[in-house]
């Protein structure tokens, strides 16, 4: 990155030369681009009419509204399809339609569109089926409906097949002649542009008035930031916009369910929520509804209209969420075992599997498996003579297309780049795990199976001050795509020593006195009796209610 472009850039925006760095670092080095990028404005978003297929979903959900005819808005069971079930059923709601919501059970029914659910749709009399966050890949199930008299719009940001369903309208930015610029959206953000477009159709159609105002859409926007962050899509081009005020929404609580999730999850009323606050706090215990049970609750939660029903149905999902770390721990533990053999054994992708698993957490498991030994894992919850699984993968590896490539030996798999999920029968796990182990082999380079510790650049001692951390605040929301930015200092002297149970912390003095934390880094103790070389993000700590100035370790090593 040439320091004369970003000097340009700090020059043009008054920004801090930091932030300038990352900025320019990140491909951002026109000051138009980032200026824009940095405001993050609603009137920025892509024209919703962009997007393949929205002429026709307007078109026959205005028709359905028109018409009385009910709608059966039917969402995938995770944080993206609860908040897109949520957003629509509550804006179709206010604009006077017919509506009833449908989530599937984890544990009986399985991941997406499924023929008993639209039987049982039909016999309650809807006449207009919305899947989201599903029902790419529902070609039997879409042909299906139409047979019991039911029309289909599919809103999905999945991988899409070469074989498309038969639906009146199909939703999905990844779609071959999709116009609609941000292709990374959530489930949630296609919903998010349907309400839109179908917002101001029927305002040109005279829908709203006094008697039916017309919905505020910033306040769905609570729901799209919940959703987009939970399925860890890019916070970047629109995604970046509806999550930086989307998490506004969130800290101002207008929702009775997001208000009570708050007080469960121990985030103060009126505090700033950051992304991070939502997918560790937040999102896991809407999940945990749809990964133990009936994940209908997280949409009931969102949609009450009333403090007591809301903080009824948090207190409930934040129990579980407590029975469901219970459970991935002791999966985590037998998953650990496991994967260390393969890996010994030099296996690149790996397949676990074990009865007694449980099918609703293994995808969690999964990404904490590929955390620890850097390389693809899928697990599979076995029972009876099937199993379900969730796969999570690394930087280098599509996941999606590993699976494609061993489809002979799934009943059925769906899902994208970096996660997946699979059914199989338990005679053809010993198959699949071996074409799957071919496939890693044959696609991952011993160079992909090393973690990296990407730095935004290096920095001076004298560049780490609180002013640093509030301009580098600016650039936020960070998450994927856009992560928080990571620093390093060469050749600091550091006093180091071991904090928290077990010593399982690293608490280091850099330079003149720099405070610095690594969580679960206690092991790097030996690593640190001389000058070092320290990778860590800017932040603050508070301690009775004072706030100083903290790094946070990302990786520590002795200088060379």
């Amino acid at each position: 990155m040439d320091p004369q472009v970003a000097a340009r850039l700090a020059d043009a925006l008054k920004l801090h030369p930091v932030a300038a760095r990352v900025l320019a670092g990140r491909g951002l080095v026109a000051p138009d681009a980032a200026e824009v990028f940095l405001a993050a404005r609603l009137t920025d978003l892509p024209d919703p009419f962009t997007m393949k297929g929205m002429d026709a979903a307007v078109a026959r959900l205005v028709q359905a509204i028109e018409a009385g005819e009910r709608i059966a808005c039917y969402g995938d069971y995770d944080v993206d399809g609860v908040t897109s079930t949520a957003l629509l059923c509550g804006f179709l709601r206010a604009a006077g339609a017919d509506v009833v919501t449908y989530t599937p059970h984890r544990l009986v029914e399985g991941y997406g569109l499924n023929v008993d659910a639209v039987k049982k749709l039909a016999a309650q009399g809807a006449r207009l089926l919305v899947t989201l966050d599903c029902g790419i890949t529902s070609v039997e199930e879409v042909r299906a409906a139409a047979a019991l008299g039911l029309d289909t719009v599919v809103v999905d940001h999945h991988t899409v097949p070469v074989e498309l369903p038969a639906a009146r309208a199909i939703l999905n930015p990844h779609q071959p002649g999709c116009a609609y610029p941000s292709k990374g959206l959530a489930a949630v953000g296609v919903t998010f542009a349907l309400a839109m477009a179908l917002r101001r159709t029927l305002r040109d159609r005279g829908r709203f008035g006094a008697a039916r105002p017309e919905p505020n859409l910033k306040d769905a926007l609570d729901l799209v930031a919940l959703g987009t962050v939970a399925d860890v899509v890019p916070l970047v081009g629109a995604n970046r916009i509806l999550v930086r005020w989307g998490l506004e929404g969130i800290a101002k609580s207008r929702r009775p369910g997001l208000r009570a999730l708050k007080q469960v999850a121990g985030i103060a009323e009126g505090a700033e929520v950051t992304a991070g606050q939502v997918g560790f706090r937040l999102a896991p215990r809407i999940n945990a509804a749809g990964r133990l049970d009936d994940a209908g609750r997280g949409v009931r939660l969102l949609l009450a209209d009333d403090d007591a029903t809301a903080r009824a149905l948090a207190e409930e999902l934040d129990r579980e969420n407590g029975a469901r770390q219970e459970i991935e721990r002791r999966i985590l533990e037998e998953a650990t075992t496991d994967a260390a053999a393969r890996v010994a054994a030099g296996v690149r992708g790996l397949v676990l599997a074990r009865d007694g698993w449980h099918a609703g957490v293994v995808g969690i498991v999964a990404s904490r498996i590929v955390e620890r030994f850097h390389r693809p894992a899928v697990l599979v919850a076995l029972e009876d003579r099937a199993g379900k699984g969730s796969g999570r993968s690394i930087e280098a590896f599509h996941l999606y297309d590993a699976l494609a490539a061993c489809a002979g030996h799934l009943a059925r798999f769906g899902g994208h780049r970096h996660a997946a999920g699979v059914t199989i029968e338990r005679d053809r796990l010993d198959g699949f795990r071996a074409a799957f182990e071919a496939h890693a082999a044959a696609h991952l380079a011993d160079d992909d199976l090393v973690p990296r510790c990407r730095i935004d650049g290096w920095l001076e001692e004298r560049d780490v001050t609180e002013r640093t951390v509030e301009e580098l605040a600016r650039l936020g929301p960070f998450g994927a795509g856009h992560p928080e930015p990571v620093f390093a200092l060469r050749g600091a002297a550091a006093r180091a020593r071991t904090v928290g149970a077990g010593n399982a912390h690293l608490k280091l003095a850099l330079g003149r006195g720099l405070d610095a934390i690594g969580f679960g880094m206690g092991d790097r103790l030996a690593a640190c009796a001389g000058p070092v070389e320290a990778a860590f993000t800017l932040g603050f700590d508070a301690w009775d209610g004072v706030r100083r100035l903290q790094l946070k370790l990302r990786d520590v090593r002795p200088s060379v």
